[in-house]
């Protein structure tokens, strides 16, 4: 979702989905967060691969995080070719996919 909404968005939704299933009773967290003035119980490691998913992944398209359309802009406007939306996304996935399981398998 991070790659087509911002980050903040994505965060939200998978924190309140995650929230839903311990109130659920599929899963006991041992720790939690306090998010403002709201306790959020969810376990550690699943807080962990939220904020890591919403903030990687929103680097794969030009949407997903508002500084990419930022720096294509000012590249293009400096004369730099840029690739298009698509043509982004192929070496999003090309590229940083696979530096983004890397880095899931080598530290998680």
């Amino acid at each position: 979702m991070s790659s087509f909404l911002d980050n903040a968005p994505t965060y939200v939704v998978f924190l309140e989905l995650a929230n839903s299933l311990r109130l659920e009773g599929l899963f006991s967290p041992e720790l939690g967060a306090l998010i403002g003035e709201k306790a959020i119980l969810v376990p550690n490691d699943i807080l962990t691969a939220i904020s890591l998913g919403a903030v990687f992944m929103g680097a794969n398209s030009y949407i997903g995080n508002g500084p990419n359309f930022m720096v294509k802009a000012i590249a293009e406007q400096s004369g730099v070719r840029m690739p298009s939306f698509f043509g982004y996304m192929m070496y999003s996935f090309g590229i940083l996919v696979p530096i983004f399981l890397a880095v899931t398998f080598i530290w998680f």
